[in-house]
């Protein structure tokens, strides 16, 4: 049944300033989620002071205060206009903060306020690693050794407990601020004492830095109906933050025992949490076992929901906003393709990317290691049938002077140094190791990426390897020379790239854009709902493109 009635006025608190971690992602969600409000006819006070966001463009049914998102400004706010209900989830880590700080200094019950969505006691139980874990213990889902400290002494009695190595993280904190692996003495005192100037609150945590790990996107309604939207890999191993690393959706290397596990753990623990509307499981899975661990809940929307929702066409941040207020998943129509229910896991038969985009270089003294606090400025998407096209593409997204994995401007003195340590340039450096010689098991070894990576980039290398055999050999015949130009170009090789590699064949990349029109290998524009093409009139949908022959138009 559709709820009955909604609240007049809705207060939704923004992420506040733009910053490294939180950014565009926010401005997405919270536009969603206005969307979702208006089509209701709720009038719609948002605070943020973010000029240059499309949320806080003028539209009618919404007035913007440029405030700080913090609890003295937010209640003035209330105090002037009255809302009705919040919504805190749109609002990344900062709007998350301010409403637990309402709720718990009695801001929200004196003005009778009603916080719409995933009920506070569940944030509170998400955002507390002590009270997460024991909730976690009631239903059997295992979770890291940790501990959580407010002294230097008790970090030090943790550290005893769990021993070296360990990972030390800032609670309530975004995009790992105020955390890092220790594995001295020396390394932990500078991690507590940069921890506890973030949060007052520290975590002492057993290392599972090597571990794979994985991330459901996860939807729930106030009936208890519940689905994972959507899945995605880390291709870097557990220590590097989510928005460090290279993310591709739907997973690629689980076997189906594991996403079947994941899956049911996500589904149960989100249940037992209480979430109303979408959230974000983060697990690390042993790569040579079937043992897991929870590392956290994000019971909100995050930069990976916006990610999910762009990579599978299912508007996460709207869906979460009709569920706060009350709809069930069953009684709602996904907005993109307006023609599957809500209801509705989507199943991808193509792959999409992330990569983040850094610019330390704007930055003075800064390490370029890469670890579990984030340092990356923005990320691109790149959409495809393979992991070896959607890398290539995404890598010339960047803007960095690399066409793709294969023609880049980095020069590594010490090889095996930079594949131990994470850099923005080690997928680069994976690339010419395997140039070098190096085998897969030594590179695995070395940075304890899993084997299906880096199998697919000594496949792009031996893609490169074979155009230049083809194309420079007399005895080669058209139909080598086309078959090994499809093969490029379903790979992710650029016109330019090509060029490159046989420069006395093909001059530039125009001539090499000649050729294989000529073959009829172009560009092929495909729907991504898998129900688009039985539905021509609809047109609000997001596309990937491959190269290919008439044939596979036709296919």
């Amino acid at each position: 049944m559709f709820p009955q009635s909604f609240p007049k006025k809705m207060l939704l608190l923004g992420s506040g300033a733009l910053k490294i971690g939180e950014a565009g992602e926010f401005d997405y969600s919270g536009s969603q989620a206005i969307n979702a409000l208006r089509e209701e006819n709720i009038e719609v006070i948002l605070i943020n002071p973010n000029i240059a966001t499309n949320q806080t463009s003028e539209r009618e049914g919404v007035k913007v205060y440029f405030l700080p998102v913090t609890p003295d400004f937010v209640e003035r706010v209330i105090e002037k206009e009255k809302p009705d209900g919040i919504f805190l989830a749109w609002g990344g880590q900062t709007a998350l903060n301010c409403g637990v700080k309402l709720f718990e200094s009695g801001v929200l019950e004196k003005h009778q306020i009603k916080v719409y969505g995933t009920p506070v006691e569940t944030i509170q139980k998400t955002e507390d690693r002590q009270l997460f874990n024991d909730e976690l213990s009631k239903i059997g889902v295992h979770f890291p050794v940790s501990v959580s400290c407010i002294t230097k002494e008790e970090a030090y009695k943790a550290l005893e407990k769990i021993g070296f190595p360990v990972i030390v993280r800032a609670a309530f904190t975004l995009g790992g601020g105020g955390s890092g692996f220790a594995t001295t003495l020396e390394e932990f005192e500078i991690l507590i004492n940069n921890a506890l100037s973030y949060s007052p609150q520290i975590l002492v945590e057993e290392s599972l830095k090597g571990w794979k790990e994985i991330e459901y996107e996860v939807v729930r309604d106030s009936a208890n109906n519940c689905i994972t939207v959507c899945n995605m890999e880390n291709f870097d191993p557990l220590g590097i933050h989510t928005g460090e690393s290279i993310v591709i959706a739907p997973s690629q290397t689980l076997s189906n025992s594991e996403y079947q596990m994941l899956r049911s753990t996500a589904i149960k623990t989100i249940r037992h949490l209480g979430v109303i509307g979408e959230c974000n499981i983060q697990y690390a899975l042993d790569p040579y076992s079937e043992e897991y661990r929870v590392i956290e809940v994000n019971a909100r929307l995050s930069r990976s929901s916006a990610l999910a929702s762009k990579a599978t066409g299912y508007p996460l941040a709207y869906i979460a906003a009709k569920l706060a207020l009350g709809y069930r998943l069953d009684e709602l129509r996904n907005s993109i393709t307006e023609v599957t229910s809500a209801f509705f896991e989507p199943s991808l038969d193509y792959v999409a990317l992330k990569i983040p985009r850094w610019d330390l270089n704007k930055f003075r003294k800064v390490s370029e290691t890469i670890s579990s606090e984030m340092k990356s400025v923005g990320e691109i998407m790149a959409l495809g049938r393979n992991f070896e096209e959607v890398l290539q593409k995404g890598l010339r997204m960047l803007q960095i002077g690399a066409h793709g994995i294969t023609h880049h401007p980095f020069v590594f003195e010490d090889l095996e140094k930079e594949l131990q340590s994470p850099t923005p340039k080690r997928v680069f450096a994976v690339y010419e190791a395997f140039k070098k010689g190096y085998t897969k098991e030594k590179i695995a070894e070395l940075t304890r990426i899993d084997e299906w990576f880096l199998g697919k980039i000594e496949r792009i290398l031996s893609t490169e390897r074979k155009i230049e055999s083809i194309f420079s050999s007399a005895s080669a015949s058209l139909e080598e020379q086309k078959s090994v130009m499809l093969l490029a170009k379903k790979e992710g090789f650029s016109d330019a790239q090509i060029s490159k590699i046989v420069p006395l064949v093909f001059s530039d990349e125009m001539d090499v854009r000649a050729q294989r029109k000529k073959w009829g290998i172009v560009p092929v524009s495909k729907k991504i709902d898998t129900l688009a093409a039985e539905f021509p009139a609809k047109t609000n949908y997001l596309y990937l493109t491959y190269h290919g022959t008439k044939s596979d138009m036709e296919e």
